[in-house]
């Protein structure tokens, strides 16, 4: 069995793979991360909870953007499961995929690790993937999986968390798809106006790349990230694939099984 961990700025998500199946998501805030011990102990009662015994993970994979818990990350995997270090996603790993960027190593662990996932799911494809989480961003590889760029923009739970910050009146919401575009009270406005202007982001950076690039073939667009199930409806992705952080770093430890 494979573990991969995807830590980002809100969330740590984990994914337990046997072969080709994945047999558990968890998640766990990232901010909260604590001791070796306590994310040892975390991990092992999720999984224990689940009748998975973690004798059984012979790797863990990790996509990391938070580098201040990684030498916590690794002394868990080394003293609570199975005795080696992990993999780490980063720069000199196999990846397959072809960074274009002037600052290479500057790139993210998510954005290669979706990038990998995509290219394996959609070979020889123009693809253009958004993860919506903390941030929103989006990445565009193409057909022949060069990297060349991205973009970041503040995500749902960074709009929310600013309005309820930043003005005297408005308070935070459940964050929801909203019924219509025009909000009938302060609640459904404020639903309206974060989901609507992500809506309108993504649709932009869609025809700008499609414009800049001079696209004639199809773009591929792909949706994943925490927030990802609020847009079903939209119409503006041709898939969502909430694992596919997760599916990028299987992926990069089966391609560097033999380093």
């Amino acid at each position: 069995m494979l573990l991969c961990l995807d830590i980002g700025n809100t969330h740590l998500c984990g994914g337990i793979f046997l072969e080709n199946s994945l047999l558990l998501q968890f998640r766990h805030d990232s901010k909260y991360i604590g001791t070796s011990d306590e994310l040892g102990v975390f991990i092992r009662n999720v999984l224990r909870e689940n009748d998975i015994d973690y004798r059984k993970i012979q790797q863990v994979g990790i996509a990391s953007v938070v580098p201040g818990i990684d030498y916590t990350l690794r002394a868990t995997c080394i003293k609570y499961l199975n005795r080696k270090p992990p993999l780490f996603l980063r720069p000199g790993i196999k990846t397959g995929i072809q960074i274009k960027t002037h600052n290479p190593n500057e790139v993210g662990a998510d954005f290669i690790a979706g990038a990998i996932a995509a290219v394996e799911l959609y070979p020889n494809q123009e693809l253009l993937i958004f993860d919506l989480g903390t941030a929103t961003t989006g990445c565009y590889i193409n057909k022949h999986a060069e990297f060349l760029g991205g973009v970041i923009a503040p995500g749902i739970r960074v709009m929310m968390d600013s309005l309820q910050s930043n003005t005297a009146k408005l308070f935070e919401v459940s964050i929801v798809t909203p019924e219509s575009v025009i909000g009938k009270n302060t609640k459904t406005a404020i639903q309206s106006g974060i989901y609507y202007s992500q809506i309108g982001l993504i649709k932009e950076i869609i025809a700008h790349t499609i414009s800049e690039y001079q696209l004639t073939e199809k773009l591929t667009v792909i949706a994943t990230g925490g927030f990802s199930h609020l847009f079903n409806k939209s119409k503006v992705f041709d898939q969502q694939i909430p694992e596919l952080v997760l599916l990028g770093i299987k992926k990069m430890v089966e391609m560097n099984q033999t380093q």
